[in-house]
């Protein structure tokens, strides 16, 4: 399959195509296929990793000169977390182009959002090679920086549960509980529902394959409700 399209939503021309094709290939992918020419694009994820941090970080710096660390770690983790960077690598039609063995193409959620961040990393890391430190940044800056104002606007450098228990606190002087309400699977795959009650009424539930992950899904929900209520009837 012809990288062009995927270039031209890049914006970015590799010189070195093989840096793009390294970058695109999962380790599965070689599991199934070992006559293929390109090693697998986990060490040019390590290096995108590295190079889009500081990217970030510079511009944060410069930009915020009045904002201590522990805000622009938590703005930074937002723009960077692997939901965010899935959603960047969906936007720029980096889906199709991963090449995954049977297996992998079959998973969905959240392993997948994990296989297109990795993949996003890693084209980051190619571009960085290919093209250089300004290249690099022309790019971040073009599809990862441009999230910032929603970052900010939308609070999402907070974590779902701190913004629930903010809004809360400052409009109801309550505190949201979190119960567990039930689990089902095996143990290796076992799945949480989890309730958020504000005093004694259940707002949301969630589910995740942990307590926390449950936990955190419910106050999304809850969040939904209390924004598009202002204020949730209790």
């Amino acid at each position: 399959m012809s990288t062009e399209p995927l270039q031209s939503n890049l914006k970015y021309t590799f010189k070195n195509e093989d840096f793009l094709n390294e970058a695109l290939t999962h380790r599965s992918f070689l599991n199934e296929n070992p006559q293929w020419k390109m090693r697998n694009n986990e060490r040019l994820e390590f290096l995108g990793d590295a190079v889009l941090e500081l990217v970030v970080t510079e511009e944060l710096f410069n930009r915020y000169t009045d904002k201590e660390e522990g805000w622009m770690t938590s703005v930074r983790a937002a723009l960077v977390n692997y939901v965010m960077l899935a959603e960047i690598a969906r936007a720029v039609g980096l889906e199709k182009y991963i090449l995954l063995s049977r297996g992998e193409l079959k998973d969905t959620g959240r392993a997948r959002d994990v296989i297109l961040a990795n993949a996003i990393e890693a084209v980051i890391g190619a571009i960085y090679l290919d093209g250089g430190y300004i290249a690099v940044k022309k790019f971040i800056n073009d599809v990862v920086l441009s999230r910032l104002d929603e970052v900010l606007k939308k609070s999402l450098y907070m974590d779902a549960k701190s913004q629930l228990q903010e809004k809360v606190q400052a409009t109801l002087k309550l505190t949201p509980v979190y119960k567990v309400l039930g689990s089902e699977g095996p143990d290796h795959k076992k799945m949480f529902t989890i309730g958020v009650y504000f005093a004694d009424k259940l707002i949301a539930q969630g589910t995740g394959p942990s307590k926390q992950d449950g936990e955190v899904d419910a106050a999304k929900k809850a969040l939904e409700t209390f924004d598009s209520q202002r204020k949730p009837i209790l």
